[in-house]
């Protein structure tokens, strides 16, 4: 006889004779049911009491536990070392699926009404990695100025989903939207102070319900209910446009802060096991946010897991980032093990099959950054790729400009370039890099061609806050500037930015504005400010739509090409199937030597590119890599099978509609300072 699971329906469950509470408490002595008036959720109409079981899971049933009824629940414990216990505070249920707020903003769950939204035949795009194209956005944010939407809806789940919104994605060519948290958040205690709020969303109050606050006002009116309607909606609306959803999740914290912050849920029902502590009952704050989920415990590891299956079944999510993915991988003495329990779970459960898993595969404790060493099935983002970039186009040339020479050669771009190999385990691939050069947290790609220096005074923390080091080169002028000269360069830069981006081995990650270059005026820790800062403005200038035209075609120069988006890494004198064949060539067209990729003086590449077939027709390329401001003449390789070459996409040509001519091998063209071309060979 298999084992019985102790920890399974935790939550509300409605049968034919009413409903049970599950609730898991190990150091609790008492929990009991409120159940409170319908017209009024301060009053309290019933009190039951739970009772305990195996597993230290206690359950109540009662016939008055319904469909839209209000409920909390009260814990009594030990007043010891690690505890806090208060049987006067109403917990939220942390299963709870649905969220009510009472008028004096406490917070009740409530139990939703038996699932029969109507899916239609809508299904998940399932689109593979190779293919993916991940648009980092900000649900309320990506519609709240958009005029083509109803004024009523912008800034909404429904605003999201807008007919004119999947129109502007799916001609920008993204397969993927990855939306920043959407679970129930709070703003932290000091924003409230402040008068500020908590834009981004990373403070979880409850990891099943949908933040409410997105939702329509019409369904906010409607209650709980038709919030998790609307937002069912939106996903069943961009999966039949063929876009798939992505949450950015945060189970690393939640909204209690630290242990004198506000008591809402886990805290209560049982602190020292849902939260890591010293022996003394000190929080081991890992996260920077004041507390950190004990996912070392099999409540906590259960919690998250659970939470995953509702979100990928019951509202049909693609996949899930993990924000600071590290601290869910620590074990019980808070050390990241990569063959941590949760992690394995998460990648092998059978209810989350074909769900994408993406790590933010660090955090603030020790040994926090983790990049290169989560399990695989896991993709991470690449900050060592993201930073190598921005140097490459930004620091590196404003070194050259100051010292008259640049610190660097091409030999680490080209790495990240071809995939990240010396990053990542062979066994897990290209695709186990997600790409980026900017995401909601620093600056826009505009504003890194725009600012040396963060500019975060409208944030109310004297501008303390925020990164230092950002990688960042303002061509010569901090902020907006009438420099024709000094404008064009950062034009440039942003297209080489875009470019090497969308034609890297890996899953690239375009943060929403990026693709037409948004500002945020050189506030790079835009957190809490919700306005029109952080929205995504859908009023162009020329430059702007020029700019969007060339992401639109590198997206689709990247669809179009498989020798760009490998799935495995080659090696040398092997044929391995979806892998890339790679040869490298100097500027005379010579196989590259030592000297050529380490020199700071010799930052230009030619990377030919053979796709290795397995699913799709054969397919090469030559990108042409130049590091310089200086222009360089470069010869064109010759190479067994390659007859011709036909120019895509030069990256000093600002006009994507300008005419591209063929060339062939062993020809010499001009290569424009600090730029880059792609062609198709033949």
């Amino acid at each position: 006889m298999p084992e019985a699971d102790a920890l399974a329906d935790l939550g509300v469950t409605l049968n034919a004779t009413g409903g049970e509470l599950r609730v898991w408490s190990a150091s609790a002595t008492s929990l009991e049911l409120c159940l409170f008036d319908r017209r009024d959720a301060n009053w309290i109409a019933k009190r039951l009491p739970l009772e305990r079981g195996d597993g230290d899971v206690w359950s109540v049933t009662s016939p008055d536990l319904v469909a839209g009824v209000r409920y909390s629940v009260r814990a009594t414990g030990p007043n010891k070392t690690g505890h806090k216990f208060d049987p006067e505070l109403h917990l939220i249920d942390p299963y709870a699926r649905g969220l009510d707020r009472t008028k004096n903003g406490d917070w009740r769950g409530y139990v939703q009404e038996p699932d029969t939204f109507d899916w239609g035949h809508s299904t998940k795009p399932n689109i593979a990695m190779d293919h993916t194209v991940m648009y980092e956005a900000h649900a309320k944010g990506i519609s709240k100025l958009n005029p083509d939407v109803p004024e009523n809806l912008r800034g909404t789940y429904a605003g999201l989903a807008h007919e004119s919104t999947i129109a502007y994605l799916k001609e920008l060519g993204v397969t993927t939207i990855e939306l920043l948290p959407v679970q129930q958040f709070v703003s932290e205690q000091r924003l409230i102070k402040q008068g500020l709020t908590n834009y981004w969303g990373y403070n979880t109050l409850n990891f099943f319900t949908p933040h409410a606050a997105y939702a329509s006002r019409e369904a906010q009116l409607g209650g709980t209910g038709a919030v998790l309607r609307e937002f069912k909606g939106m996903v069943k609306l961009l999966h039949e446009a063929g876009l798939e959803v992505v949450m950015d999740v945060v189970y690393n914290h939640t909204a209690e802060e630290g242990f004198t912050g506000p008591t809402t849920s886990l805290r209560g029902l049982d602190n020292r096991n849902y939260y890591r502590q010293t022996a003394d009952g000190k929080y081991v704050d890992v996260t920077g946010c004041g507390n950190s989920v004990n996912t070392a415990t099999p409540a906590a590891h259960r919690l998250i897991l659970d939470s995953l299956r509702y979100w990928a079944n019951d509202v049909q999510i693609d996949g899930f980032r993990f924000d600071l993915a590290a601290t869910l991988g620590r074990d019980q003495a808070n050390v990241f093990d990569p063959e941590h329990p949760l992690l394995l779970a998460i990648r092998d459960d059978p209810k989350l099959a074909g769900v994408k898993i993406i790590s933010e595969p660090w955090d603030v404790g020790m040994g926090g950054w983790q990049v290169g060493n989560f399990p695989a099935g896991w993709s991470e983002w690449n900050d060592g790729y993201r930073d190598r970039m921005r140097d490459f186009w930004l620091t590196d040339i404003g070194h050259t400009r100051a010292h008259g020479s640049a610190p660097n050669g091409i030999g680490s771009l080209a790495r990240r370039l071809a995939g990240s190999s010396h990053v990542f385990r062979n066994d897990r691939g290209p695709m186990a890099s997600v790409n980026f050069i900017t995401a909601h947290d620093g600056f826009t790609m505009a504003d890194l061609t725009a600012y040396n220096e963060k500019h975060n005074l409208g944030n109310g923390e004297k501008n303390r806050d925020g990164t230092d080091n950002n990688h960042s080169f303002n061509f010569g002028a901090e902020g907006s500037t009438d420099d024709d000269a000094i404008r064009e360069s950062r034009c440039k830069a942003m297209r080489n930015l875009l470019g090497t981006l969308l034609l890297s081995a890996g899953i690239p990650m375009l943060t929403a504005g990026d693709e037409f270059g948004r500002t945020q005026r050189g506030n790079n820790n835009a957190y809490n400010q919700d306005s029109e800062l952080t929205w995504l403005p859908w009023e162009r200038e020329g430059w702007q739509d020029e700019l969007l035209e060339i992401t639109r075609q590198l997206i689709h120069f990247r669809r179009e090409n498989p020798a760009l988006r490998p799935v495995r890494y080659g090696i040398a004198g092997e044929t391995i199937p979806s892998a890339t064949q790679m040869d490298w060539y100097n500027k005379e067209g010579i196989s590259m030597s030592d000297q050529d990729w380490d020199s700071p003086s010799q930052r230009t590449l030619q990377y030919l590119a053979a796709s290795t077939p397995e699913f799709e027709e054969f397919n090469r390329i030559l990108l042409i890599v130049h590091g310089l401001e200086d222009d360089v003449t470069v010869t064109l390789p010759e190479h067994a099978g390659v007859n011709g070459y036909t120019l895509l996409w030069d990256s000093a040509i600002d006009d994507p509609t300008e005419w591209m001519p063929d060339h062939v091998p062993g020809e010499e063209l001009v290569v424009a300072g600090t730029s880059m071309q792609l062609f198709r060979a033949h």
